[in-house]
């Protein structure tokens, strides 16, 4: 990887290989602050809504899992026992109830994302009963996109079925790998052929975008185990893959202490997980998105990125930019577009203030001017890989011009006086420029362990 007559060298992964955030949300979470009360929220979110163009999104975080995935840094539940489904759909049907009440005009559903967790742990009639519920006196957009997440070895034909029968029709797997090896040392069970069956079944059933999720960075990953993972790709033809960095955080999530370091690839040896994966994935006609998204040309996020209305939120990448996104569930994030509002994490919690109708708020931001600038800068970054900025915000990138200049040196991104564009090479440390000119982290005491390393 070169970039004019710079290389990416042990030397500089050596230096930009640091903790830096992920960027999902701007600021990161651990650097919330100015959490509004339970009374100025309403007023936000009602404003945002009246403001906003797009119709309100729904995030429904349904955290069960029947065991753990070892790799995993989301929010999870681990248990056998599906009694817990309906006490917690209830409360996120009580929860959502909340939001009825306070909302001045009846809810216009553009979107729904069933994230987790597994959703597909739920059964196929408790979702329905869920959806139908979150649907009830709202008007569905014309346009909708309604999507789920789905753990290829516990998902049926009749999840697939009778989410498509309410209007799903983007679905992603977690494949993670093909290798049964690795998916033992992260202890994941599923089958090459059952998600074989799956994308078959998806496809026979009108869904018409097909998401594999794949991450390289994995314990005993090798060069070979990407090859045999594009070979899958190229027959099964998903319409679209995220090639995610396993991000290493077990002072987080101690599942991740089930192995070690010594058990993953180098820093070398994972960059090179990731070129090989990119170019097949380019050699098959994907389309690169962003920093981690590959996507076939006629799929609407290759349209957003032409069309500069792609963006990224805390799903990913996505071919809109953001309306009012509602978070429903525990550890549930809602983002009003100039405020954040967390649930709690723990499911208990979460039910116990539901059910004692009361909001199950735990962290919130209320973004300053500063924020929402330098917020729309990193979304820039992120999405396009260059943002521009004219003299009025001058006075935030004058104090981090020498970082700019820095980074332009070791050939990471090209700057000049009102414009930053990020270099091929710099891409692999895209994480870093956005740190760069995000003032929260001049703030950060050395030795935390806040988050993932750039690679």
């Amino acid at each position: 990887m070169e970039s004019g007559n710079h290389k990416l060298n042990e030397e500089l992964i050596h230096k930009y290989n640091v903790q830096v955030p992920r960027y999902t949300s701007y600021p990161s979470l651990p650097h919330w602050q100015n959490m509004p009360s339970n009374e100025e929220y309403p007023a936000i979110l009602n404003t945002q809504i009246k403001d906003s163009k797009e119709g309100l999104s729904l995030y429904v975080h349904l955290p069960y899992c029947e065991s753990l995935c070892t790799y995993c840094g989301c929010n999870t539940r681990i248990t056998v026992n599906h009694q817990v489904e309906e006490p917690y759909l209830l409360a996120i049907t009580e929860e959502w109830n909340h939001y009825r009440k306070i909302l001045k005009e009846t809810p216009v559903i553009k979107e729904i994302h069933l994230g987790g967790g597994t959703p597909t742990f739920f059964s196929p009639e408790n979702l329905v009963r869920l959806i139908t519920n979150l649907l009830t006196g709202s008007v569905i957009s014309k346009e909708p996109e309604f999507a789920f997440e789905a753990h290829p070895g516990v998902t049926t034909y009749r999840h697939l079925e009778a989410l498509a029968e309410l209007g799903f029709t983007r679905v992603s797997f977690g494949v993670q790998d093909f290798n049964q090896s690795i998916l033992k040392a992260i202890n994941r069970h599923q089958q090459a052929d059952q998600i074989e069956q799956i994308t078959r079944d998806a496809r026979s059933l009108g869904y018409h975008s097909v998401n594999y999720d794949f991450v390289y960075g994995l314990p005993f990953q090798k060069r070979n185990d990407i090859v045999h993972n594009a070979e899958y790709v190229k027959a099964l033809k998903p319409d679209r893959i995220a090639f995610y960095s396993y991000a290493h955080v077990p002072w987080k999530k101690q599942g991740q202490r089930h192995f070690t370091e010594k058990d993953l690839p180098s820093t070398q040896e994972k960059l090179d997980l990731y070129e090989t994966g990119r170019e097949l994935f380019l050699q098959m006609g994907y389309k690169e998105i962003g920093m981690d998204h590959f996507a076939f040309p006629e799929d609407a996020l290759c349209k957003a990125l032409e069309n500069k209305t792609l963006s990224r939120n805390f799903m990913g990448y996505v071919p809109h930019k953001p309306g009012v996104l509602i978070g429903l569930g525990c550890s549930a994030i809602s983002d009003t577009g100039n405020c954040y509002m967390q649930n709690k994490p723990v499911v208990e919690d979460y039910m116990q203030d539901i059910n004692q109708n009361k909001w199950a708020y735990c962290k919130g931001h209320l973004l300053t001017p500063q924020d929402i600038i330098i917020k729309n800068h990193i979304t820039n970054l992120m999405c396009f890989f260059e943002t521009s900025w004219d003299s009025s915000a001058n006075k935030y990138f004058a104090k981090v011009e020498d970082e700019l200049k820095s980074l332009s040196k070791e050939g990471l991104l090209e700057y000049e006086q009102g414009s930053i564009k990020v270099t091929q090479l710099g891409r692999h440390f895209v994480r870093n420029i956005c740190a760069a000119i995000d003032p929260h982290i001049e703030k950060e005491a050395a030795g935390h362990n806040r988050f993932s390393k750039a690679i």
